[in-house]
């Protein structure tokens, strides 16, 4: 009966190797989730973090687009609520909108700048005082050398490995042109001046393939040309791009440079990609036809207070619609395929890619309070 029952056992599953476990399983979690594993066991702490595994779990984090909401509960403060839209399939409705981070801000009310490799550049209204964060690590570093600036663009910068800003003056000689690598104690480097200083200034630029784009025909009635800022030489150039009817908007796509512009009314979205970054080569990508009836009809909107064009994690395009309270998620096809009831949420350009690997501009030195503010 003993070998029988012997027999019957069903073997037990060998324990993965620890190769398979932090390479393929772990690095592949969400921030926190890592986070809570490191606490399994030393060998995991440990293996999850060296710089070689923080960066490959950086890389398979999705690029998300950021919303932000302000918290006007207290009316002596006002928080800034940084959330990230995860849109892919299977994430629960409950998590597609959840905050990452909820910046306390006191009398002075922040707001987003930049983002590049999970890092975001702050500014608070008026005359801005500048702040860098991680919000997947909740750390914070003040940038005091900044004041008296406004940001153009944020970029890393290959031969040194730093993350440098593009700025100009806040008063004074506006087409003057600065570089600051964030965490110096240097105060920012004139590099030159440019001649296309209202579209630094009036526009959000986008970063590709290291350099910082802006289209000309963001100013309506401009030539189709992008201002390039190259993010190795820091000098600006320009570079070919479509003529598009109306004003256009840039956005990046799988390492790929996109232009989406609209008609008067906003409701046909016309998309250009650029198949060919070195020889500046673009093509007509689709013609998207927003469903205004479907969305008057079901959600009473007659016009779009906001658009923003940007890429799924699944390297397709994605329009968000905001109007009133409603953020509306549309397809490449013209399909609503989500939407959202948030009444104080705003879209934003940019895309977040959470990450843990560590920084030396972050302060860890005695007398510092690395996680505190602005966190709460």
């Amino acid at each position: 009966m003993a070998e029988a029952a012997t027999a019957g056992e069903v073997p037990h599953h060998r324990v993965l190797p620890a190769e398979i476990v932090i390479w393929e399983i772990l690095v592949r979690l969400p921030p926190k989730a890592l986070l809570r594993c490191r606490t399994v066991c030393r060998s995991w702490r440990r293996a999850t973090s060296s710089r070689d595994f923080l960066l490959a779990h950086h890389g398979h984090q999705p690029a998300l687009s950021v919303l932000y909401t302000y918290d006007v509960s207290d009316a002596s403060s006002r928080s800034l609520d940084i959330v990230p839209l995860d849109h892919r399939a299977g994430v629960a409705a409950a998590d597609q909108l959840r905050p990452v981070a909820r910046l306390g801000t006191g009398a002075n009310c922040m707001q987003l700048e930049a983002s590049c490799d999970g890092l975001i550049i702050l500014s608070t209204f008026g005359d801005p005082c500048f702040s860098v964060c991680n919000p997947a690590t909740r750390q914070h570093a003040p940038l005091p050398l900044l004041h008296g600036f406004r940001l153009a663009g944020m970029y890393p910068h290959p031969p040194t490995g730093e993350y440098r800003l593009l700025l100009y003056p806040d008063v004074g000689i506006q087409d003057a042109c600065y570089v600051y690598a964030v965490g110096s104690r240097q105060p920012p480097r004139y590099i030159g001046r440019q001649e296309e200083k209202e579209l630094i200034h009036r526009f959000v630029s986008v970063l590709c393939r290291g350099n910082l784009h802006w289209s000309e025909a963001m100013l309506e009635g401009a030539s189709g040309q992008l201002m390039v800022f190259d993010g190795t030489s820091e000098q600006f150039r320009q570079m070919r791009a479509p003529t598009v009817p109306g004003a256009a908007q840039l956005f990046e796509m799988d390492g790929m440079l996109g232009m989406a512009s609209s008609n008067d009314a906003a409701t046909t979205i016309y998309i250009w990609m650029m198949r060919d970054y070195d020889s500046e080569v673009w093509a007509f990508k689709c013609r998207v036809e927003l469903p205004v009836a479907e969305l008057a009809m079901r959600f009473r909107l007659t016009n779009f207070s906001n658009l923003v064009v940007s890429s799924s994690d699944d390297n397709d395009v994605l329009i968000l619609v905001e109007s009133g309270e409603w953020l509306l998620q549309i397809d490449i096809d013209g399909k609503l395929v989500a939407k959202f009831n948030t009444k104080y949420l705003s879209i934003t350009p940019l895309r977040l890619k959470q990450t843990l690997v560590r920084h030396t501009f972050f302060p860890t030195i005695e007398g510092y309070v690395v996680n505190a503010w602005p966190f709460i």
